[in-house]
């Protein structure tokens, strides 16, 4: 019977075989871009949004520590999961926290502007300009990484 380490390192090849042959794996100029510019957007707006806010200073350090915490937890699960896809060895425990991690930070937003007392306009906005921001942060490392490996690859 064939173990869970077998079976990915097989993936694993089969994944590398068919990045060799995808001549189209290069993201775009445009692609990158635009998700460096999402990520930009969706922090400095989430930032700006918290600097102009009539709170408490403890909840903004509360919201803008969940923003930090998030946008790592996003860029652990991204990574645990490629090196996965990839056959590299991932704990199950790292890959489980991450994932736990990144729940956690939405849940905790969640819970947060659950409980403030602001408008509900407002609420929107945190909440679309944090989830704009962890998903551009997954975009970003998945170019990142993607550039370096075809980069690695190409010498």
């Amino acid at each position: 019977m064939e173990t869970n380490f077998e079976k990915s390192k097989s993936e694993a090849t089969d994944f590398k075989t068919k990045r060799k042959e995808d001549s189209q794996f290069k993201p775009t100029a445009a692609f990158v871009s635009a998700a460096w510019t999402a990520l930009l957007i969706g922090m400095v707006s989430f930032c700006v949004g918290l600097w102009n806010a009539d709170m408490w200073l403890s909840e903004k350090g509360y919201y803008f520590t969940l923003l930090l915490f998030g946008l790592f937890s996003v860029v652990s699960v991204q990574k645990s999961v490629r090196d996965r896809q990839e056959g590299i060895e991932v704990t199950d425990m790292y890959y489980g926290i991450s994932w736990f991690t990144t729940l956690a930070s939405i849940l905790l937003l969640i819970i947060g502007l659950w409980n403030a007392d602001m408008l509900l306009s407002e609420k929107g906005f945190y909440g679309m300009s944090f989830l704009l921001s962890l998903f551009a942060a997954v975009t970003v490392q998945k170019n990142t990484r993607d550039l370096k490996w075809i980069e690695k690859n190409e010498k």
